[in-house]
């Protein structure tokens, strides 16, 4: 099993009140940024700056499912904002109960700051929110990668997070895929991010069959649970670097503080120099 670091108090997962886990490193299955391999996805329409066809990553030694966390060696201001959609499989009556697991007020700010970014979304999160989910989808500016349908762990422990069993691992993934079809969404990548950060050499080579990239992150925001915006500012600010990969999260009852301490990340990079781009021209690069 793969060895967590230093980072796990600084991240907490969405709507589970469980903490989040930093990036562990897989038996040399984890890229940082080697020249890409093409997907065999047919191109649509091109939206500015994005490659028809998302990247993706080489499998690793054994076939293991390959893990991207930030663009290696980059001399380039550019820097990749994601934000987690969480929504576990069993969170429906909380929902029902008024409970909000999305964050519209963050996607319209984003709109508004013009940054282009990548949204982890979980197939539950999707069919709770199947207008947003399309929306967000159908906006060049955005693409919509899978975070797994369940928000379910990929490995044990992982923060008090059930498990997928292992046989059922990329048909969970594949569940979020159809997701995001039905709720009308195009602008979907072959991304895949664990739920928790939590994996390890056997989740990597259950998932094999999906032909997912794992995403994960070189920047922790701490904006889980967080309730001050510019702690949540300060972090980001203090760990980015050219190419980095910042993880945030798109859900208001698990992350209230997210949308205002955007409103303060975005202008300073930019005075730094900094454009925000998506995972996939990331990972293009």
């Amino acid at each position: 099993m793969a060895t967590l670091g230093l980072l796990g108090a600084a991240l907490v997962g969405c709507g589970t009140g469980a903490a989040e886990a930093p990036v562990p490193k897989a038996k040399a299955a984890v890229v940082d940024g080697p020249s890409p391999r093409p997907s065999k996805a047919a191109p649509g329409p091109r939206p500015a700056r994005v490659p028809a066809a998302p990247p993706t990553m080489a499998p690793g030694p054994g076939g293991l499912t390959p893990v991207y966390t930030h663009r290696a060696k980059s001399t380039e201001k550019v820097v990749a904002l994601t934000f987690d959609a969480d929504m576990t499989a069993d969170q429906g009556p909380r929902a029902a109960r008024g409970e909000h697991f999305d964050n519209p007020e963050l996607i319209a700010t984003l709109r508004r700051l013009e940054v282009d970014a990548t949204v982890f979304m979980t197939g539950r999160w999707a069919e709770e929110y199947p207008d947003q989910a399309k929306s967000i989808g159908g906006d060049p500016r955005f693409e919509i990668a899978n975070h797994s349908y369940s928000h379910y762990a990929f490995s044990s422990p992982c923060y008090g997070l059930p498990t997928v069993p292992r046989p059922d691992m990329a048909s969970d993934v594949q569940r979020a895929f159809d997701a995001f079809r039905d709720a009308g969404a195009v602008n979907v990548v072959p991304y895949f991010r664990f739920p928790g950060g939590c994996y390890d050499d056997a989740a990597l080579r259950a998932l094999a069959p999906a032909g997912v990239t794992a995403v994960q992150w070189d920047v922790v925001s701490g904006d889980a649970f967080a309730k001050d915006a510019d702690a949540v500012a300060d972090q980001v600010l203090d760990g980015v670097k050219p190419g980095s990969l910042v993880v945030m999260h798109c859900t208001r009852s698990a992350a209230p503080v997210t949308e205002r301490a955007i409103r303060r990340i975005v202008p300073e990079l930019r005075a730094r120099g900094y454009r925000f781009v998506k995972v996939s021209e990331l990972m293009s690069r």
